[in-house]
């Protein structure tokens, strides 16, 4: 009878790991949180406001452990506060998925505060919060960033958003090399377009649940199991970079 090891890698399980989730309140970021809530990991999380931010944990609980707080990473006091509440209630970090995001405009759209604001939230944020998470791992780590496919697809409107999601992705490659010999492992998953409150007003929900069940755009969820599969891999592999995409195009 064949031996199953030869048919099978080791999948490393995810119970009992400690993780956190920035941005974890709302769309992708809810959707990884509460999955990896169900795969035995316990997730402290971020948003905010404080309404998604007590739904997410009202949804996490129910498959799994999971706490946070509101708070807004853009701003110096907040990233100290939410390490310092992980800390607390994590007593460790083995995950980190940096998530947190807003949409972000043309760069002559904007006035100055506003464009510096997304700047904060999508660039400095999860580079400020990937370095706090760094410090605090030890080896059989990983960190998991959020990027987007609009750093490959650069389309107009939106130059800001794809200015921080260009430099995420190179950010990620560098990061990877930096931290390998520690084991610590970096990847970054590159969503398509996918459904979420982060789409509105252009693409109200049922236009999203009508683009989804047409396999024109993704489900949140989609992306989660994407994580998922990066945390799984065997610590001797790098599932360096994920991109996701729709199996049809957006229209």
């Amino acid at each position: 009878m064949p031996d199953p090891r030869d048919a099978h890698t080791q999948m490393p399980s995810l119970t009992g790991r400690r993780a956190i989730v920035t941005g974890g309140t709302t769309g992708i970021g809810r959707a990884i949180a509460v999955l990896l809530a169900s795969n035995g990991v316990r997730v402290f999380t971020c948003g905010r406001d404080a309404d998604p931010l007590a739904d997410a944990l009202a949804r996490i609980a129910e498959v799994g452990k999971g706490h946070g707080i509101a708070v807004d990473l853009a701003e110096q006091e907040g990233m100290s506060r939410f390490f310092a509440a992980a800390d607390e209630w994590l007593g460790g970090l083995d995950i980190a998925v940096i998530n947190a995001a807003i949409p972000a405009d043309g760069l002559v759209t904007v006035d100055e505060a506003t464009l510096r604001y997304q700047i904060a939230t999508d660039f400095t944020a999860p580079l400020v919060s990937t370095q706090l998470a760094a410090r605090r791992m030890k080896a059989g780590a990983d960190i998991v960033l959020i990027g987007s496919m609009s750093a490959v697809s650069r389309g107009p409107g939106s130059s800001v958003y794809v200015a921080a999601k260009a430099g995420l992705e190179g950010f990620a490659q560098s990061l990877r090399k930096e931290l390998t010999e520690q084991d610590i492992k970096v990847g970054l998953i590159e969503p398509g377009h996918t459904g979420a409150d982060f789409q509105y007003p252009e693409e109200p929900p049922e236009k999203q649940v009508e683009l989804i069940h047409a396999h024109r755009m993704l489900r949140a969820e989609d992306i989660a199991v994407g994580v998922l599969a990066m945390l799984q891999q065997p610590r001797r592999t790098a599932l360096s970079l994920m991109r996701i995409e729709t199996r049809l195009d957006h229209p």
